[in-house]
């Protein structure tokens, strides 16, 4: 039996990984929430895999407040990157396969077709750069390691923008939302199946991925399908945002080509 540590295991794809993971009874997954192990204290993860003796480390922990990110970039880069690079350095010594959450925001979303695995990253933005450097951090250490970008997460988990949209549509509240951005909505239920598929056939490629649902949109694209499929549109009067205003620099196409 394959045991794994869930790291960040209250975030939404923690909690989608919870969900699905009993149905696999070759793991034996162990999930742990940022509280339960903080990947800032490299002595608290030291602990956890003498004691765990694990054959994978999925990382589901972040620092994914692009806004604040940019207020407080210390933050950002001491769990994005700093904390990485702990995991990375624990899961190098124990041999364990590391299997780390990264994002599109890596690129300058400067293309106008779907960016691939071999494309250069250029971050624009605080968050982006330290999520990138968690990448090199992985590279330079290991050998070991699937780093898997993926694009607009959301789930029924906590906050986000499904979530958001949904509810103040069914509290009745008119919505504005930009049209400047484009880039894949991905179920997090779908992105820890694959990750769970990896872990149960790891036997192909190590290295970088990318997984997303595969449909480019905008965010006013998103809203509008999430109004329309929930029947909410006679609700509310949804309208595009050519201004929308944000401190952190986003790139305005962001679509991963799937690898």
């Amino acid at each position: 039996m394959k045991k794994v540590l869930v790291t960040g295991a209250n975030g939404q794809l923690g909690q989608c990984l919870q969900k699905i993971a009993p149905s696999y009874k070759e793991l034996n997954v162990i999930f742990k929430s940022s509280k339960e192990l903080d990947i800032t204290d490299i002595l608290g993860i030291e602990e956890a895999f003498v004691k765990g003796n694990f054959n994978y480390c999925i990382n589901c922990a972040a620092y994914t407040n692009v806004e604040q990110a940019e207020k407080t970039p210390d933050i950002a880069y001491k769990v994005n990157a700093e904390g990485v690079k702990n995991l990375a350095n624990v899961c190098k010594s124990y041999n364990t396969t590391l299997i780390h959450i990264s994002t599109d925001y890596v690129f300058d979303g400067e293309k106008d077709e779907p960016y691939t695995v071999k494309d250069v990253p250029n971050p624009i933005n605080e968050y982006g750069k330290s999520k990138l450097l968690g990448e090199k951090h992985i590279q330079e250490i290991m050998d070991n390691y699937c780093i898997i970008r993926t694009s607009w997460l959301y789930s029924e988990f906590g906050k986000n923008f499904y979530t958001t949209i949904l509810s103040k549509a069914k509290a009745g509240e008119n919505l504005s939302v930009t049209d400047e951005q484009i880039g894949c909505p991905t179920n997090a239920n779908n992105l820890a199946s694959f990750i769970i598929s990896l872990v149960s056939n790891l036997n192909s490629r190590i290295g970088i991925y990318h997984f997303t649902d595969g449909l480019s949109c905008t965010w006013y694209d998103f809203a509008q399908k999430i109004i329309l499929d929930q029947n909410l549109q006679y609700r509310i009067l949804l309208k595009k945002d050519n201004n929308y205003k944000t401190i952190a620099k986003r790139p305005k196409y962001s679509v991963l080509a799937l690898d």
